[in-house]
């Protein structure tokens, strides 16, 4: 079973960066697709970034492209979610999710959720 525990969400202020981190045990991480997706209250779960199992794809959504930033270490079996120049529309609860076979952005085809982590951005 993969388990995925994200970490590093919180409250930042407008203008401000956050890194968010998850952490996936209980699968070969190096053949898992990577997601990063948000909610809002009211509002459904999107993409923010994905990245594929060998993180040479990678995809944002148009409202974080040139801002965020998702990498990996396949070595210590994480993604990361680099955000800077946040502003409040960024508020959200943050999930990460994973995906064995072939690479995609569409959430309904990520098997694997974490818990979520919080990120507020004040103005």
């Amino acid at each position: 079973q993969v388990q995925l525990v994200e970490s590093g969400g919180g409250l930042v202020q407008a203008g401000g960066s956050l890194r968010v981190s998850c952490a996936a045990s209980g699968c070969t991480f190096s053949t898992c697709n990577m997601g990063w997706f948000r909610q809002a209250p009211g509002k459904q779960r999107e993409l923010v970034a994905a990245i594929s199992s060998g993180g040479s794809t990678t995809n944002y959504a148009r409202s974080v492209k040139g801002r965020f930033t998702i990498s990996r270490d396949n070595a210590k079996n994480t993604v990361y979610l680099q955000m800077n120049s946040l502003a409040p529309e960024d508020t959200a609860v943050y999930y990460c999710a994973a995906k064995r076979g072939y690479y995609s952005v569409n959430s309904l085809e990520y098997h694997y959720w974490g818990q979520g982590t919080q990120v507020t951005v004040s103005s």
